[in-house]
């Protein structure tokens, strides 16, 4: 893949790291400290963020509100690419994304938020691309990791994708915090794609069974997408794109009484399991790719920090407002992960250079 040239503050490796302090955002800010990289601490507030500086002696700490323009216009001063691990993004993404783009510094986020994404397209779908910087919303389990398993299982075939399902199985869901609180937060109707277009899920569909590959196994699933509808709606051309998440963790998410992520060894992951099962119809033939693992949380670091090297480094096939498949070769991406950080399983020939027209809508 040719490398973009990277000049200026961004060939620095500075990476600010909204929301540091907050479940996601520490173990980004460790991935980022292992590659090698110069986490800049910020967020809204400073009490926390002085207490993960302490565990981090000699990183700069900024505090910022996203209601205070001058603030982050501070924040983002000098730093090569802006890591947004804060949520509700409805109300971080937007502010927190013009003042990276403004300052020339490029802009990830972890939203599953599905109007934050399509917000942040429309907002810099052109002074990103102008300002020589990328902008990648969903950068994460949600959103990040199916589009590059469907990108990666479209591969180099160019002929028409018909269908994207993505079934997300969960073994257990023990909600941060932060994801209860966006749950409230955005209650915009879920989108899918139908004839092309994105449109409200409408009526609940009843269950259904998914074989997930091992540890997971048969297990009811439930329509519920997230933001990697909208990031493939954006260069796949898909004919229809639907998501299924399995439906026994949803109760635990729902339950108030149900705590939140425990460590259970030395990096702070979790016990939970995960298997993403992303299928793809183009041309009339099935490909499937696989990705499994620990913690969705913690797998969220080595996905944003690889997508964060990757741009820092000119491994980007543009600029502009992307979704990760648009921005990386996805099954290098995602050999990159494997097997230290995801298990992927993909097709045959999805390791072939996928270099192939794909459409931004």
């Amino acid at each position: 893949m040719e490398r973009i040239s990277l000049t200026g503050p961004r060939a620095r490796g500075r990476v600010l790291v909204y929301g540091a302090y907050g479940h996601t955002g520490r173990f980004v800010v460790a991935e980022l400290v292992r590659r090698g990289l110069e986490p800049v601490l910020s967020g809204r507030n400073a009490h926390a963020l002085a207490a993960v500086g302490r565990g981090h002696p000699g990183l700069e700490v900024r505090p910022a509100d996203v209601g205070d323009p001058a603030a982050l216009e501070d924040a983002v001063r000098g730093v090569a690419a802006v890591a947004n691990c804060a949520g509700p993004f409805l109300d971080t993404a937007g502010p927190l994304a013009a003042a990276a783009v403004r300052a020339g510094a490029h802009y990830l986020d972890v939203t599953a938020e599905q109007p934050s994404v399509q917000a942040t397209y429309r907002a810099h779908g052109e002074d990103a691309a102008e300002a020589g910087v990328v902008v990648l919303p969903a950068m994460a389990f949600y959103g990040g990791l199916a589009d590059l398993l469907a990108s990666a299982a479209v591969g180099g075939r160019g002929g028409g994708v018909e269908e994207v399902t993505v079934a997300m199985g969960l073994d257990r869901w023990w909600p941060t915090e932060g994801t209860r609180l966006t749950g409230s937060r955005n209650t915009a109707p879920r989108l899918v794609v139908a004839d092309g277009k994105l449109v409200p899920v409408g009526a609940s569909a009843p269950p259904r069974v998914w074989d997930f590959p091992a540890p997971l196994g048969r297990q009811k699933v439930v329509r519920l997408p997230f933001s990697e509808v909208v990031t493939m709606h954006r260069h796949l051309g898909a004919e229809r794109i639907d998501s299924y998440l399995s439906e026994a963790p949803l109760a635990e998410l729902r339950d108030p009484a149900t705590s939140g992520p425990e460590a259970v060894d030395g990096s702070g992951r979790s016990a939970q399991r995960f298997v993403v099962d992303v299928r793809v119809l183009a041309d009339g033939v099935e490909h499937r790719a696989v990705a499994s693992g620990r913690d969705i949380y913690a797998v969220t670091a080595p996905l944003v920090a690889e997508a964060v090297t990757r741009v820092l480094d000119g491994r980007v096939r543009a600029t502009g407002a992307l979704a990760p498949g648009q921005a990386f070769d996805a099954a290098d991406f995602l050999d990159a992960l494997s097997p230290w950080a995801l298990t992927v399983e993909l097709p045959g020939d999805a390791r072939r250079e996928p270099e192939r027209a794909t459409k931004t809508r």
